[in-house]
């Protein structure tokens, strides 16, 4: 009977939250930092953390989902940075695994997605980064869903070094004189060889866990954007909570240092 009444309260506090959002701004790109998902095993009396991931794996189609309802046009998943590469093999060959299961499951025939995974895929199992890279092939032409960015393997200090080497390199390999390039190089060099294809600037990091940094995140893109700290461990993280990200962003003056 209480979780009736529970959810009976959910839902009507969700219709109020979308009537608050209806004409209100809403970010185009979304960062979202799926954090917590060892906690929640723990938490949850689970020994196994790969139990943790699977459950943040989960949710992963639920959110994209509901990005789609609210109309975000792109999004990016913080799902493993390249610090976590020195995390011992057998937490990381797992978790490795459940994220290539994770994408192969975006890219599905029936999804609406178009799917691209940016970070270091270099610095992955040559398996797994052949799997990422399959699957995402398979997703490139879809219309209509959100776009999707995985970052693996992703530290936001390399894509910009990353970025700068690949400027040099692409001058250099046009017969361009080094020199020149550097006195007329701007940031809009660096911003045309991110990772990403979309290449939008962020409006809006959600971090779950109630962790309050960036831990290297889309350093580049985030210049201006807005935060977003939620307490909730990501494989707990629901609509409600969503919504609530994208009020407390609807309601911020968002100035660009003006």
């Amino acid at each position: 009977m209480r979780a009736k009444v529970r959810a009976a309260l959910d839902a009507l506090y969700m219709k109020r939250l979308v009537r608050e959002l209806e004409g209100r701004p809403r970010p185009q790109h979304i960062g979202i930092m799926l954090d917590g998902n060892r906690r929640w095993a723990k938490m949850s009396g689970i020994d196994d953390p790969r139990e943790g991931y699977r459950a943040g794996a989960a949710k992963v189609l639920d959110f994209l989902r509901w990005c789609d309802s609210a109309q975000i046009e792109h999004v990016t998943l913080f799902m493993l940075s390249d610090d976590n590469l020195h995390r011992p093999e057998e937490q990381l060959t797992p978790l490795i695994d459940i994220i290539a299961e994770v994408v192969e499951r975006l890219a599905a025939p029936g999804n609406p997605w178009p799917v691209e995974a940016v970070g270091a895929l270099d610095l992955l199992p040559a398996e797994s980064a052949s799997r990422l890279k399959t699957a995402t092939a398979a997703t490139q032409g879809r219309k209509g869903g959100t776009k999707v960015d995985v970052a693996v393997g992703y530290g936001g200090r390399r894509e910009i070094v990353d970025a700068v080497r690949s400027a040099l390199m692409e001058h250099s390999a046009q017969g361009g004189d080094i020199d020149e390039f550097i006195e007329t190089f701007t940031m809009e060099h660096i911003s045309k060889h991110l990772y990403s294809k979309t290449r939008s600037e962020s409006d809006l990091i959600i971090r779950t866990s109630g962790e309050q940094r960036l831990s290297g995140f889309l350093l580049w893109q985030s210049a201006y954007a807005e935060v977003h700290f939620c307490e909730t461990y990501w494989p707990d993280f629901r609509e409600i909570d969503f919504l609530r990200a994208l009020r407390s962003y609807s309601l911020r003056e968002r100035r660009y240092g003006r």
